[in-house]
C-alpha cells in the first residue's frame, strides 16, 4: 500500500459496497516521497498504529465519521487458525502497543497517466470507482507555519490577514507563526508529484466528493486533534487526512493524527518525521539535491516516476540517530495518549537527544 504501511485484504471492496481489511504498521519511514529508506526506526510502527488507533477512537466519540474498525492486539494469538481473520479490539483493550489496524476497505482504482500533455486521467479514474472510492486528494490543514512549511514557498504572511509580519518585504519570519483561523488547502494523492491544488481544480478531481464537505471533515478532524494535543502539552501545527466516499458519504480513511502525518510542537520544539528531513538535509545535501532535480526534470517526459532520474540513493542514518529518533515516537505517543505503552525516555529527555544531533 505505502512505503511505511502493508495491506491485508480479508474482504475486498466492490461496486456495491466496503470490504474489510488491515494496516500493517512497519518500522520503516520515507522523506522527500523517495519511499523507503536504507534504515528502520525500531518502535515507529507501533507508534504510529497507537496514536492512529487512538484519533480515530477520538473521532468516532465526536461523532465523525472514519473507516477505522479496531487493533490487533499482538499480545493474543493474531491467527485463528483456520483461515479467519484475527481478533479486533478497541485501543483500551491491547495489552502492548499494536501494529495492525482493522479497517473498512473501498475501492483504489488506477489512475492512468497520459504522458506530459494529457496528463493524468481522472474520469477513468472515477468510471472505475464508481460511488465507492478512496478520493484522490489530500485534505491538508494548517493552525500555524512552522519552519520549513511548504506554505512559505506558496504565499505572503498578508494572504492571512498577516500584513505585520515580515518587515517591508512581507517574507515570513524565521520562527514559527500561529495562524488567525485554521487554513485548509488540497493536493493530488496519487500523481508522481504531490501538487496543491486551486478549489475548481480540487472539485474536479473529488468526483462525486464535495470539496466543501471534505473541508468541513477536514476541519473537524483538525479541531479533535488540536484539542487533544493541547490537553497532552502539545501544539499541533498541520496535518492531514485522506477520505473515502461510498454512497455519497464521506469517511476519514489512512491514519491520523501522527507524527509522519501530522506536525506538534512541545515546548517549542517539534515532534515529527521533520526531524529526519532536516537530518538529511545537514548531512545528505547532494542526495536532497538530485532528489529536487530529478522531481524537475520529470515533467516533460512520458513517466512521471522521478526515481529513474535520480542518480544518488540516501546514506543510512547513523545509529546514533536512528535510536534518538526511536525515542522520540515512543515517548511522544506516551505522552499524547496518556499511557506507558513504550519503554521510552519522557519526552522533555527524548527532545533533549534531538537537540543533541
Amino acid at each position: 500500500m505505502t512505503s511505511v504501511k502493508e495491506f491485508r485484504v480479508d474482504e475486498p471492496a466492490t461496486a456495491d459496497g466496503l470490504g474489510r481489511g488491515r494496516f500493517v504498521f512497519t518500522d520503516a519511514y520515507s522523506v522527500f516521497d523517495w519511499g523507503q529508506m536504507p534504515d528502520a526506526v525500531p518502535n515507529k510502527g507501533a507508534s504510529l498504529c497507537t496514536m492512529g488507533a487512538f484519533n480515530f477512537e477520538l473521532l468516532e466519540s465526536e461523532g465523525v465519521p472514519t473507516h477505522y474498525r479496531g487493533v490487533v492486539d499482538p499480545a493474543r494469538d493474531a491467527d485463528a487458525g483456520d483461515g479467519r481473520a484475527p481478533e479486533v479490539v478497541p485501543l483500551d483493550e491491547a495489552t502492548a502497543p499494536p501494529t495492525e489496524m482493522a479497517i473498512d476497505l473501498t475501492q483504489v482504482p488506477d489512475l492512468p497517466y497520459e504522458g506530459p500533455h494529457a496528463g493524468y486521467d481522472y474520469d477513468a479514474f472515477h468510471a472505475a470507482g464508481d460511488e465507492n472510492y478512496l478520493v484522490p486528494l489530500e485534505v491538508v490543514f494548517r493552525n500555524r507555519v512552522p519552519v520549513g512549511s511548504s506554505l512559505r514557498k506558496r504565499a505572503d504572511p498578508a494572504d492571512f490577514g498577516l500584513d505585520d509580519l515580515g518587515g517591508a518585504d512581507g517574507e515570513w519570519p524565521d520562527e514559527p507563526v500561529d495562524l488567525p483561523e485554521p487554513v485548509v488547502e488540497f493536493s493530488t494523492k496519487y500523481e508522481g508529484q504531490d501538487r496543491y491544488l486551486a478549489r475548481a481544480e480540487a472539485d474536479e478531481i473529488a468526483g462525486a466528493a464535495d470539496v466543501d464537505a471534505l473541508e468541513s471533515l477536514a476541519r473537524d478532524v483538525n479541531r479533535v486533534v488540536t484539542d487533544r494535543a493541547a490537553d497532552a502539552g502539545f501544539v499541533h501545527e498541520d496535518g492531514k487526512i485522506e477520505c473515502l466516499s461510498v454512497d455519497g458519504e464521506l469517511r476519514v480513511a489512512d491514519v491520523v493524527g501522527t507524527f509522519d502525518e501530522n506536525r506538534f510542537s512541545y515546548g517549542g520544539r517539534g515532534i515529527s518525521k521533520e526531524v529526519v528531513r532536516q537530518w538529511y538535509k545537514a548531512n545528505d545535501p547532494d542526495w536532497v539535491a538530485a532528489v529536487s532535480e530529478a522531481k524537475a526534470a520529470v515533467a516533460d517526459r512520458d513517466t512521471d516516476d522521478w526515481r529513474e532520474l535520480c542518480g544518488r540513493d540516501p546514506d543510512p542514518l547513523p545509529p546514533t540517530v536512528v535510536d534518538t529518533v526511536s525515542d522520540l515516537y515512543a515517548a511522544g505517543t506516551n505522552a499524547y495518549t496518556g499511557r506507558e505503552w513504550f519503554d521510552a525516555p519522557d519526552i522533555e529527555t527524548a527532545l533533549d537527544a534531538v537537540d543533541a544531533l
